[in-house]
Order: structure tokens, then C-alpha cells, then sequence
């Protein structure tokens, strides 16, 4: 996403967080930045590849984003998320475990990533 992209979302964060006195946890695309660059990842490497739309275009005024490469860069998040998990700052930090948490009603409750579908599933298919 654009540094103007992300400025942008962080004002409609903002914007929706400012009814209950809250700020969004970066305040710009500068600080975002900032912050993922000075979290240690063990020297993961920075990747990259490019993508276009390759199917045919069906006439000279199809969206110019059909037209366009694009860079994607990314460091390997696997790689990352080892070493996050390595580094000792985080000890005790994280719930490891699934979970599904329901109402009162019935509704399945999402708050974190581990109380998502996906995690549930890949527990559950590592006992069976």
C-alpha cells in the first residue's frame, strides 16, 4: 500500500477511534514505517517479484490498473514470525493455544488471530 494509501487509512482510523478518545496505533505512513524497521527480525532479507493483470483486454479503455506492473516487496513471514517468536522481549506475551469463544447467543466471537477459524482447524487436524 502507498505512504499517501496508508495516511489515509490511518485518518479514517482516527477518525473512527475519536469518539472514545482513542488513537490509532500509528500516526502516519512515516511511523509505520519507523516502527516496522526497527522491529528486529534476524536480518530477514527483503524479496521481491512483479505482477500485472495477464488476461486479454477487451478494449482500449479498460481500467489503467489492467495496464500497469506492480513491485510487491515483502520479507518472508515465516521467517519473520520464527524469529519473532524467538526473540526473548516476547516471552510470555503470546496465547499459543485456539480458541472459540461464543455468546450468549450462539455468535462466534473474533478477537485475535488465535480465535480464528483457521488456527481452530490447524490444531485440530495435528490431534486427529
Amino acid at each position: 500500500m502507498s505512504a499517501g494509501n496508508i495516511n489515509t487509512l490511518l485518518q479514517l482510523w482516527a477518525a473512527s477511534l475519536a469518539p472514545h478518545n482513542e488513537d490509532p496505533p500509528f500516526h502516519s505512513s512515516k511511523d509505520l514505517y519507523d516502527t516496522i524497521d526497527s522491529t528486529t527480525l534476524g536480518d530477514v532479507r527483503w524479496e521481491s517479484f512483479s505482477v500485472k493483470y495477464n488476461n486479454d483486454l477487451q478494449n482500449e479503455d479498460e481500467v489503467p490498473w489492467m495496464k500497469s506492473e506492480y513491485d510487491v516487496w515483502y520479507r518472508d513471514p515465516r521467517t519473520c514470525i520464527k524469529n519473532l517468536l524467538a526473540n526473548p522481549n516476547f516471552n510470555n506475551e503470546f496465547d499459543y493455544s485456539p480458541v472459540q469463544e461464543y455468546d450468549s447467543k450462539g455468535n462466534h466471537r473474533w478477537h485475535d488471530f488465535m480465535t480464528g477459524d483457521w488456527a481452530w482447524r490447524q490444531a485440530v487436524c495435528i490431534i486427529l
